[in-house]
């Protein structure tokens, strides 16, 4: 299996001004290595969870998750916040 990313999605989420967290971008082969590459350069935060975004794949940038999706969504949201609070 080849170390290079197949997929990869990006999320925002801004629990103060959103309802639920948003898809901002999403891409296969070349296009999930340049998400992936922004978010390092951005110091994003990166989880790998590839049944979760194939099932974020389905849904349009600008769109949010789906309610069957927010305990999976969930996960990386605290994934992403314990990185946070150990900085």
């Amino acid at each position: 299996m080849p170390d290079e990313p197949q997929i990869a999605i990006a999320l925002q989420y801004d629990k103060e001004a959103d309802s639920a967290p948003k898809v901002v971008a999403k891409g296969l082969r070349v296009n999930a290595e340049q998400i992936l590459a922004i978010a390092k350069e951005a110091g994003v935060p990166i989880m790998r969870n590839v049944p979760l975004a194939n099932a974020l794949y389905r849904i349009e940038v600008g769109e949010e998750v789906p309610e069957e999706l927010y305990d999976a969504v969930a996960e990386v949201l605290n994934f992403v916040y314990s990185l946070r609070d150990q900085a």
